[in-house]
């Protein structure tokens, strides 16, 4: 079954508000959403959704419902999705990202790192994480900040996906690290990426759907947790997660549009957590916050 994109051409503005509905609307049940800028000059950004072609009726209907009330003048275009190897292509052009001492690259550019930049390899593929997203860069500034402190003695990367951010704290500091991911194929990507990066020892990947799982109490708790995730998830889980964070320990949380970081710390300082800073990348925020 093919896949199509269901798109509207507005203002930078307006698509940013845009993400923020088709976020809320659509985002838990597991379709992919994208703002892009097509002529920096005129102003002109598409904000998409993506589907199988059989869905498009109904979502087009929702999606037309959804912006009408507050866009009334969009209008909603169509296109095929080429069956094209994805993974091939975007490393074609995927050039190293830089956010604090770290340089994330795909294996086309090894060698690329400066004299004292942490190299971190990781390939275009089935996880998400390659430092090219605002909220992945943001966490890697933030996290080499946080350690820089020399306090952190354990981390929890929850959410995983490729790894990068596992990799990047034990990188960083010989501690025990543990990655989690909800989908199985997203830690099997996590562990071979550990490999890619010569991590013999300290790490443990594990596949764990939520915190009742055995080996968050086996591991923690923990002095840095890491979730970059999105934000409802992260609002939901912050009880559990401020529960397994140890003593004067840190949080960095990413994966939330800027419009949406109040209700996060929020839902974090009633958790009995700190807020410290939030820096912002691309529309996306990575939030820092502590134990006092």
């Amino acid at each position: 079954m093919s896949e199509i994109r269901l798109f509207t051409s507005t203002t930078e503005k307006n698509a940013e508000a845009m993400l923020a509905l088709m976020s809320d609307a659509f985002e838990e049940e597991g379709y992919a959403i994208a703002t892009m800028e097509i002529d920096e000059k005129r102003d002109i950004w598409e904000a998409s959704l993506y589907l199988m072609a059989d869905e498009e009726e109904e979502m087009r209907a929702r999606f037309a419902a959804l912006l009408e009330p507050a866009f009334p003048e969009a209008k909603i275009e169509r296109e095929k999705i080429p069956d094209v190897d994805w993974i091939a292509k975007s490393l074609e052009g995927l050039q190293p990202v830089r956010a604090g001492r770290f340089v994330v690259h795909g294996s086309h550019d090894r060698g690329t790192a400066r004299a004292g930049e942490i190299a971190i390899e990781i390939d275009a593929g089935q996880a998400f994480g390659t430092g090219h997203h605002g909220t992945t860069a943001g966490c890697l500034e933030v996290i080499e900040g946080v350690m820089r402190s020399g306090r952190i003695r354990s981390a929890l990367d929850l959410g995983t996906g490729s790894g990068v951010l596992a990799i990047a704290a034990r990188k960083l500091a010989p501690i025990p690290v543990l990655a989690t991911d909800i989908d199985p194929l997203a830690t099997r990507v996590a562990r071979e990426n550990v490999r890619k990066n010569g991590i013999a020892t300290g790490m443990t990947l594990e596949t764990a759907t939520g915190f009742h799982h055995t080996v968050f109490r086996r591991h923690g708790p923990f002095d840095l947790i890491i979730a970059n995730i999105l934000a409802r998830p992260l609002m939901r889980m912050a009880p559990q997660l401020a529960a397994h964070l140890a003593p004067g320990g840190h949080v960095v949380l990413s994966g939330i549009l800027a419009n949406q970081r109040w209700k996060v710390i929020a839902a974090y300082s009633g958790a009995g957590l700190r807020h410290v800073r939030t820096i912002w990348r691309n529309g996306w925020v990575t939030i820092h916050l502590d134990r006092p």
